[in-house]
């Protein structure tokens, strides 16, 4: 029980996060659960979870969905995160946490160069990025760091970026759920974690909607990196001892 109370507490933590600055849920997640559950039993929870704190977003900020944006990235990134989801069941547990790890603190330089390429996206660009980070999300799970600066380079701002990058990432999630449920990687009490997990996470985002105008780009990002070099360091000393 003490575990449960302490995953759904860091669990409403990550949806106020991801609320406010519309990624991170899963970064900052997915250690405690790894810790608590194993990282093979980790993944699929958080595939869950992370389905439905992105439907909580859509939901929250409906009317500003861009949802020619959404069908660009999504018509590719489907596919590829099914790709990606049978990929990882095929990887040991240990090389999950480490790839996972070091993904995430890579993802931090990769971020800052994005920014500072600032090239204007359109829907070829979104629809390369779909297959790219969608192969990714289903391997690692967490790629919101770089979806964020996609999204953004299309033009999307404040609530439209928040619902349009949560229903394309929707999409990503539905697919790799389903793949995990089609090769036996989501049993019905992984399942009902994940439901349990995912609920505070939904939770955790309606309240952050009303903080997320109140943040800056700088602390935006800064936050984002704090929590990218935390749990990928995290995910390491897992792995390691």
């Amino acid at each position: 029980m003490a575990v449960y109370i302490f995953v759904l507490l860091a669990g409403f933590a990550a949806g106020c996060l991801s609320g406010i600055i519309g990624a991170g849920s899963s970064i900052m997640l997915l250690p405690v659960l790894v810790h608590s559950f194993g990282p093979k039993q980790a993944v699929p929870i958080m595939a869950i979870a992370a389905l439905m704190a992105n439907l909580a977003r859509v939901l929250a900020w409906w009317r500003e969905v861009d949802w020619k944006a959404v069908a660009a990235y999504a018509v590719t990134g489907v596919p590829a995160a099914a790709l990606g989801a049978r990929t990882l069941l095929a990887l040991p547990p240990r090389l999950i946490e480490v790839s996972l790890g070091v993904f995430f603190l890579a993802m931090i330089p990769v971020r800052h160069l994005l920014m500072r390429l600032q090239w204007k996206a359109r829907l070829w660009h979104l629809a390369t990025a779909g297959a790219v980070i969608g192969f990714l999300t289903g391997v690692v799970l967490s790629t919101g760091p770089l979806s964020v600066p996609v999204f953004l380079a299309y033009g999307l701002v404040k609530g439209a970026f928040l619902a349009t990058e949560a229903a394309s990432s929707l999409f990503i999630y539905i697919s790799k759920a389903l793949t995990f449920r089609e090769f036996g990687a989501l049993p019905v009490d992984v399942l009902l974690q994940g439901l349990i997990v995912g609920a505070s996470l939904m939770a955790g985002t309606f309240a952050g909607k009303a903080l997320v105008l109140r943040m800056s780009a700088a602390a935006h990002g800064y936050v984002l990196d704090g929590l990218l070099l935390c749990s990928g360091v995290a995910l390491l000393w897992t792995a390691l001892n």
